[in-house]
């Protein structure tokens, strides 16, 4: 027996923000995280439409990116205190994140970072609250998932928090809020939207309810992500829609080694000042990961139909999964993204030295094949990589080689 979740409810389109007017509750604590949606003046609407709802409202900002353990545990100080019958999260994915988090805190106050991160062992929500996600990014879809990533900073790992019961209970698509985003987190947030949906694809956990969604939403990535980098408005609201596609996917088949290899790297080198922003940690691995996979003949045949739904082109099975590899580096050519970790640079792509010293690198490889391994993303991959073949894959990520094993 296969599970399929999504939220109840999901409203997408123009002005879908406004169905936060029809919301029954009495307090409502909003979750948000830089100044973007302030500026933009998205967070005044969300807390005038709740009051509309007769609610009373109570902001928790600053959010950083990459939410820490500290910042959760104090969000879930703010809601006992408040004690909202709503959460409402908006922003990009670490806004949403945290207050998954918060959530599963605030429920249970007794509650421990490390049985939080147990997965698919989180007990019965929503009990105190319900939950809404409005997703202003178009990439990590977590407003429809089942997961959460929160950083230790004190080990320099990323941890994902996995279970159907953080599934929001209502997201929003409104592509009005990813008109605000950056040229860099559009190139970002959109390769990391074609990961969930080609590692969705080829999970081992892949069914006929999660197919279509991860087939169509790669379809939509390849025509509309590079026009929406461009700055073209209706490419930018239809990626607002393939994300959210490849996250219904992708939460309920799960993922595969490019997202665990991308958490254990994120905040690996962050005392070098050389975060790896997820999105593009995601657009470097994912080739080289498609090449390793690509051994096991279930994978192969999987990624040479993603060549084939997007017309590729080529005759054999090898041809095509060559093809699908050399499509995904000339996307990231044209999204300014580096092609390897030591390209990893303050403007990336074709930077020849970046961030990451060689040395440390390699100093730290060892630990982080080895966290990487044990990551919950790590277990619906096709192929199972030991240590040593983690720590192999992982050079190749480093210094663009091939993988041949």
């Amino acid at each position: 027996m296969t599970r399929f979740t999504l939220p109840r409810d999901v409203y997408h389109g123009k002005d879908a923000l406004e169905v936060l007017k029809t919301f029954d509750g009495t307090r409502a604590m909003v979750c948000v995280g830089g100044g973007s949606m302030k500026k933009f003046g998205f967070l005044d609407k969300v807390s005038d439409y709740l009051k509309e709802a007769g609610m009373e409202v109570q902001i928790f900002d600053g959010i950083e990116p990459d939410p820490s353990v500290e910042t959760v545990m104090k969000g879930a100080a703010a809601m006992l205190a408040f004690q909202p019958d709503w959460i409402v999260a908006i922003g990009g994915g670490s806004p949403i994140d945290a207050a998954k988090a918060m959530w599963i805190k605030y429920e249970y106050p007794d509650i421990t970072f490390e049985d939080m991160c147990k997965v698919f062992g989180i007990p019965k929500l929503r009990k105190k609250a319900s939950f809404c996600a409005i997703s202003s990014t178009s990439g990590t879809a977590t407003e429809v998932t089942a997961f959460s990533i929160i950083t230790d900073y004190e080990k320099g790992i990323k941890y994902p928090i996995a279970d159907y019961e953080i599934t929001p209970d209502v997201a929003i698509v409104d592509p009005e809020l990813a008109h605000t985003m950056p040229k860099k987190l559009i190139a970002h947030t959109g390769m990391d939207a074609m990961t969930h949906a080609i590692e969705a694809y080829v999970s081992t956990a892949n069914s006929d309810y999660t197919d279509p969604l991860a087939l169509h939403a790669i379809s939509m990535i390849k025509e509309h992500l590079i026009p929406s980098y461009n700055g073209d408005l209706e490419s930018r609201n239809r990626m607002h829609n393939a994300q959210c596609l490849a996250g219904m996917a992708f939460t309920n088949a799960l993922l595969g080694i490019v997202h665990s290899m991308a958490h254990k790297t994120g905040a690996a080198f962050d005392d070098f000042h050389a975060h790896i922003i997820h999105g593009a940690a995601n657009a470097m691995y994912l080739p080289k990961v498609i090449a390793y996979n690509a051994k096991d003949p279930a994978a192969a045949k999987r990624y040479a139909a993603i060549a084939d739904h997007i017309h590729l082109g080529g005759d054999s099975v090898e041809e095509k999964i060559q093809l699908l590899i050399d499509f995904l580096r000339g996307m990231n050519k044209e999204l300014n993204i580096p092609l390897c970790i030591k390209q990893y640079g303050a403007d990336s792509y074709p930077c020849e030295e970046g961030f990451v010293p060689e040395k440390v690198f390699l100093e730290r490889l060892p630990e982080i094949a080895v966290n990487a391994i044990a990551d919950a993303c790590t277990g619906s991959n096709p192929r199972q990589p030991s240590p040593e073949e983690m720590e192999k894959l992982l050079k190749c990520c480093y210094y663009d080689t091939e993988v041949d094993f």
